[in-house]
């Protein structure tokens, strides 16, 4: 990762008004990064680190575009937006989950994911698609199925192994845990995860530009209905690519231009993240007034009584 300096600049504050009137604060950083992982902008530290989460889903699903493993299975690209997914479990999502598990002949009970409170089976979790793939490239690549969780599986040291390689730094550096799901998660600097975006942006690698067409000509796998990435990739197509995670994570890249957008979140707030996305994206001038606005009606005014407001900007360097 290449930074001209450390850098230090006024975080973000999101604010919830009740009736004008501040009720919460919410502390927020955020980080602009090229696809050559310079920082071009920042409020608050782009080096402080956070947990990936289900932003780090688009370069999972690299593991599939990568192996051979849609060739040989006949996948779709709504496939491959739902190995991207943060899903909310409806009818046609559980069902692209089910269409993967069944093209590689496999059955539901070899996902290792959990089954989620009140529901019958695995594939209706939220991160089911992710585990359909790489149970998929596992059976593609004749790997264990048993514990292809396990950080040194071969499909994990596979993930991680091309993480490192888009960000030009060893595998063996990264620190892991395990994120709620059971698959491996890891620690980066929000000017990583913005660097990471901005090369999936970038177009320069067939893989990538297939997982982005994918979420973006399938934004209903990626999220739902209602959600952010969803409606953002709706709103702004052939645009923008955007994943959250949990905790606070946001990601977006601005497609065709080599950026990434990264945000966290410093109490996790999930409304604290959409509303300085969109403040932001508005800055930049990555969507028009027209999106932000219709956005904004959706994540940022909660309801007759209360809004968000952000107060701060991106400092350039």
């Amino acid at each position: 990762m290449t930074m001209g300096k450390r850098t230090q600049s006024a975080a973000l504050e999101v604010r919830l008004l009740r009736e004008g009137i501040i009720e919460s604060r919410h502390i927020v950083q955020a980080v602009v990064s090229d696809e050559r992982g310079r920082v071009l902008s920042v409020a608050g530290n782009a080096e402080t680190a956070a947990f990936v989460r289900s932003a780090l889903k688009p370069f999972q699903a690299l593991a599939v575009a990568s192996t051979g493993t849609l060739e040989r299975y006949d996948l779709s690209d709504r496939d491959l937006a739902i190995i991207t997914s943060s899903h909310k479990g409806s009818l046609e999502q559980v069902r692209q989950v089910f269409n993967i598990i069944w093209r590689a002949d496999l059955d539901p009970s070899a996902l290792q994911c959990p089954t989620p409170k009140d529901k019958r089976s695995p594939l209706e979790y939220n991160c089911s698609g992710k585990h359909a793939g790489m149970l998929a490239v596992c059976q593609q690549r004749h790997w264990p199925l048993n514990n292809y969780l396990d950080r040194k599986h071969p499909v994990q040291q596979l993930i991680i192994t091309k993480v490192a390689e888009l960000l030009r730094m060893p595998a063996e550096e990264f620190l892991t845990a395990h994120d709620d799901c059971g698959a491996p998660t890891y620690l980066m600097q929000l000017s990583q995860m913005a660097s990471l975006y901005a090369v999936l942006a970038s177009s320069n690698s067939l893989d990538m530009e297939r997982v982005v067409r994918a979420m973006n000509h399938h934004p209903t796998m990626v999220a739902g209905d209602g959600e952010f990435d969803t409606e953002l990739m709706r709103l702004a197509p052939s645009e923008l690519v955007s994943k959250a995670g949990a905790e606070g994570v946001q990601c977006i890249g601005r497609l065709g231009e080599g950026m990434g957008l990264a945000i966290k979140v410093m109490d996790g707030a999930k409304r604290a993240k959409y509303a300085v996305a969109i403040h932001l994206l508005q800055q930049m001038g990555w969507i028009t007034p027209s999106v932000a606005q219709s956005l904004s009606e959706k994540f940022m005014n909660l309801g007759k009584y209360k809004r968000l407001e952000v107060i701060g900007e991106l400092s350039l360097l």
